[in-house]
C-alpha cells in the first residue's frame, strides 16, 4: 500500500493540513476495536478527500463502503449548507460506531447511513450525486460504477480507492488472484470508457478520479 519511503510519507503528511482531533480519536478507536484497521482512510488521504470535496462543493455525495466512518466525515467537510451524504455499508456491526462519530462531528444531520447491499440500495436513492466515492468490495467495482453513473450528471466526480492494490497491478498476475484481475479490468475499463475522463492518482493505495462527461 505504501510506495514511498517512510521519510517521504512523513514529510508529505507533516506538510499537509493537520488531522482533525475527532478523526485522530476515530483512528485510535478503529485500531482498538475493529478487525483490519489498515482499511481506514487515514490522515493524508482523508485530507485529500476533504480538499477535493471542498473544491467540488457537492450538494449530494454517495459513498459505497463506510467502514468506521472516517472518509464520510472527510467528504462531508465540503458539502453545501443544504448538502447531504449517503453512505452504504454491508456490515451492520459497525453502524453504531459510525453513528457515534458522525453525531459528534458537525455533520451528523447531513450524513445518512444505509446498511445492506449497495447494488440494491443505490437504485432506490432518488438523488443525483455530484460526488461519489467507491471503496467497498473490490470484485464489485465494475457493478458499483455502472450503478452510480446512472445517478450522476455531467461534471460529477467518481472516486475509486485501492486501484493500485499494493502494486500488484504491475506485478506478474497469479492466476488465482481474482481481486487483482478484476482491478486490472476495472482500471482498463475506466481508461477507455467514453462516458468519463479519468486520471489515476498515486495516493496511498491508488485513487482514480473520473469526471462524468
Amino acid at each position: 500500500m505504501h510506495f514511498l519511503s517512510d521519510a517521504l510519507e512523513n514529510y508529505i503528511q507533516n506538510h499537509s493540513e493537520d488531522e482533525p482531533a475527532l478523526l485522530q480519536e476515530l483512528t485510535r478507536e478503529t485500531h482498538l476495536k475493529v478487525i483490519q484497521p489498515r482499511m481506514i482512510t487515514g490522515h493524508y488521504q482523508g485530507r485529500v478527500l476533504s480538499m477535493l470535496s471542498k473544491l467540488i462543493q457537492p450538494n449530494r455525495i454517495l459513498e459505497i463502503g463506510t467502514y468506521t466512518g472516517y472518509s464520510a466525515i472527510c467528504l462531508a467537510e465540503g458539502l453545501t449548507n443544504e448538502g447531504l451524504l449517503h453512505t452504504i455499508d454491508i456490515n451492520e456491526e459497525l453502524s453504531e460506531m459510525q453513528r457515534e462519530f458522525f453525531d459528534r462531528s458537525e455533520f451528523g444531520d447531513k450524513i445518512i447511513q444505509h446498511t445492506g447491499d449497495a447494488l440494491k440500495i443505490i437504485p432506490e436513492l432518488d438523488q443525483v450525486f455530484d460526488l461519489v466515492f467507491i471503496d467497498a468490495e473490490k470484485k464489485m467495482y465494475d457493478a458499483y460504477f455502472e450503478a452510480v453513473i446512472e445517478k450522476t450528471r455531467p461534471g460529477s466526480i467518481i472516486l475509486t480507492d485501492n486501484v493500485l492494490w499494493s502494486g500488484k497491478v504491475v506485478e506478474q498476475l497469479d492466476k488465482k488472484d481474482m481481486v487483482t484481475r478484476n482491478l486490472l479490468a476495472y482500471n482498463k475499463k475506466l481508461k477507455n470508457d467514453p462516458r468519463v475522463e479519468t486520471v489515476v492518482l498515486s495516493i496511498r493505495d491508488g485513487l482514480t478520479l473520473c469526471r462524468v462527461l
